[in-house]
């Protein structure tokens, strides 16, 4: 960071009653504002971002990539809500799909603090204050709820209210806002059990190490579909009071992309896009009773 020279910044001022006005001696935050806001209008140009690699625009994805957002573990396929909505977002900012790079980050490290070596990153991470003092969040492109998968035979099966849970095993991956239901809301006698990943906490579940297990909704049916079929979705947390919980796209907290990435993803929720990849992809993560 340079220093200005004040004093001869003030003598110059004086000697010169117009220079304020017309040449800029004022402080030297002042100065570069109109810079800043002229660079992030033109940052905007479609495929002409300030991106990690010019002309490229590069998400950041977990691996395994989870379906119902991603198919068959491979997110450039442009199959599953995530990877659709993560070429929607590119297309709005002038990208085309050979211009998509996919970069493997662990879904910790999406939002934990430090520069990225992603444009954005679409991960089913949800918009947090604690989060966003050390990223920065897109507007949300879902609205999310949390389910409790549960095996048939579990006493977790048989829940109709949170209170239910507080005597069962759960677990919930290590991170999530899933396990933070379990610890503010459900406030279980025994401690969860946590899990680096999902898919362990998904063997957890199916070797009955844990009664249930806790996860957003779409994830809670895909599991019970396809991947532990002697599990059951038990039901789903009410919406937490005020703004619902949101999935948002994950940008450095400096980036100049924020706007425009937020930008796109309004234009594509005001255009029908995202409810109309929602549908298809999502279609099924309805009917789940809600635990009160």
């Amino acid at each position: 960071m340079h220093l200005v020279n004040r004093p001869l910044v003030t003598a110059l001022c004086s000697a010169v009653a117009l220079c304020a006005a017309l040449t800029g001696c004022a402080p030297q935050a002042e100065e570069k504002a109109p810079d800043r806001a002229a660079g992030a209008t033109a940052s905007c140009a479609p495929g002409k971002l300030a991106t990690q690699v010019p002309g490229k625009l590069t998400v950041g994805t977990d691996k395994p990539a989870y379906a119902p957002w991603f198919s068959d573990d491979e997110p450039s396929n442009g199959k599953g809500f995530e990877s659709a909505v993560a070429y929607a977002v590119a297309k709005e900012l002038g990208y085309g799909r050979d211009a998509v790079v996919w970069q493997h980050t662990p879904f910790n490290s999406a939002f934990a603090p430090g520069a990225k070596k992603f444009d954005f990153d679409i991960n089913q991470v949800s918009i947090s204050e604690e989060r966003k003092k050390a990223v920065a969040f897109s507007s949300g492109y879902y609205d999310v709820r949390q389910a409790v998968v549960a095996l048939k035979s579990s006493k977790a099966a048989k829940a109709t209210r949170v209170a239910d849970l507080k005597d069962v095993k759960l677990g919930a991956q290590v991170g999530t806002t899933s396990l933070d239901f379990i610890t503010d809301l459900v406030k279980p006698g025994e401690k969860p059990a946590v899990y680096q990943r999902n898919d362990f906490a998904k063997s957890a579940l199916k070797t009955g190490q844990v009664d249930a297990i806790v996860v957003d909704l779409p994830t809670a049916f895909y599991i019970t579909g396809a991947e532990v079929p002697e599990a059951e979705v038990v039901g789903q947390f009410a919406a937490p009071a005020g703004d619902p919980e949101r999935f948002g796209l994950v940008l450095d907290r400096e980036s100049a992309l924020t706007s425009c990435v937020s930008g796109a993803v309004d234009a594509l929720r005001k255009d029908g896009t995202l409810a109309a990849l929602e549908k298809k992809w999502l279609s099924e993560a309805v009917g789940a009773p809600v635990l009160r």
